[in-house]
């Protein structure tokens, strides 16, 4: 019997590929200097955060271990294709149901090895994007340093010679230093930011049509075990020819068609919030909302001094009236509530 190892022959592209089109080759598929083998692994998970910037140092280390991750589901990747070549040829010697059903069994478990390989591509997206904000920070340590130094060095003169003129224009440098550096700690949020959400987008868009292609391969793997006969049979009896070639056939048209056609929107996982759950992400995106759209704060000057000239004395906003505008949940319950409520904070008087 003609043993086959892989779903399709000539490799189309999928509907996903076609509304997410594939990545490049994950980077760390090549420029191997030490082999597929482990010493590369441990010499990075060993020298990891151990050079480089201090800003970018923790950062550095979390790009290291994944890159072992990576190089590990590789490794998982390859070893599920040799496993199911191996259960192929084990099977060819079987009676014919388990022969017919191994080879398909073998070529599910290939295409699971085939789904890892290109899970590694997409998974390198996200290694990709955390190692720019790493970049950034390791940007912003010289300006962090500079300042720092100029500190030290007005310090160091403040205490030897206290009217030295270079201290008037050591300050002078501080003040563009930090300048500088506000202008590097403002970028560096930012992108931090926004980099951390573009990554883990990429990791657990990728993750969760990982999981879902699986899933579909599991399935249409148990609907092959049914085509195995496993009736007991006394000494001597033969069993009933098998007749289920047509139909393992039909199976894996099936799941190949099944793992085509499978796009984001047709999946069958869903994440559900919950009321609570869903009340406070509404409330932190509007906060988010509001405070990107900023305040109209044109009006207050005016109308404070409308109220001056009319009462003729300026007051100051009773403390009690700020918590007005905020949400009933988000202001903190005073003493006397949280007594009513049965509820003690702080500490009591003592009476002695």
């Amino acid at each position: 019997m003609h043993r086959t190892y892989s779903m399709r022959q000539s490799r189309a592209p999928t509907a996903s590929q076609l509304q997410n089109p594939p990545p490049p080759t994950s980077s760390t598929k090549s420029g191997r200097l030490f082999g597929k083998g482990g010493l590369g692994h441990a010499l990075r998970h060993n020298a990891a955060g151990r050079f480089g910037p201090d800003l970018a140092k923790k950062l550095s280390q979390l790009v290291k271990m994944e890159k072992n991750v990576m190089r590990s589901m590789e490794l998982v990747g390859r070893e599920r294709m040799e496993v199911a070549q191996q259960l192929s040829i084990w099977g060819e010697a079987c009676d014919e149901d388990v022969s017919d059903v191994t080879d398909k069994l073998g070529v599910l478990l290939y295409e699971i090895g085939e789904l890892e390989d290109q899970y590694v591509d997409r998974y390198d997206q996200y290694r990709v994007t955390i190692k720019s904000i790493r970049n950034i920070e390791a940007s912003v340590q010289p300006s962090r340093d500079r300042k720092q130094k100029i500190t030290d060095q007005i310090a160091q003169l403040k205490y030897k010679e206290p009217n030295s003129p270079k201290i008037v224009v050591l300050e002078q440098e501080l003040v563009r230093a930090e300048a500088e550096s506000l202008v590097a700690e403002a970028q560096l949020s930012n992108i931090t930011r926004e980099k951390l959400k573009a990554a883990y987008t990429y990791q657990f868009d990728a993750l969760r049509e990982h999981c879902e292609k699986l899933a579909i391969i599991a399935g249409y793997g148990k609907h092959l075990l049914e085509l195995v006969d496993d009736t007991p049979v006394t000494p001597g009896e033969t069993r009933p020819a098998y007749d289920g070639f047509e139909a393992s056939k039909a199976i894996i048209q099936d799941c190949e068609d099944a793992l085509t056609n499978w796009v984001s929107a047709n999946a069958k996982v869903s994440s559900n919030l919950s009321t609570r759950a869903r009340t406070l992400s509404q409330r932190r995106r509007k906060n988010i909302r509001r405070n990107s759209e900023g305040h109209d704060l044109s009006g207050q000057d005016g109308q404070a001094f409308d109220e001056q000239h009319t009462s003729g004395t300026w007051a100051p906003a009773h403390k009690d009236e700020e918590f007005e505008s905020e949400d009933e949940d988000d202001r903190a319950p005073s003493i006397q509530e949280s007594a009513m409520n049965g509820e003690t904070r702080g500490r009591q008087e003592v009476v002695v």
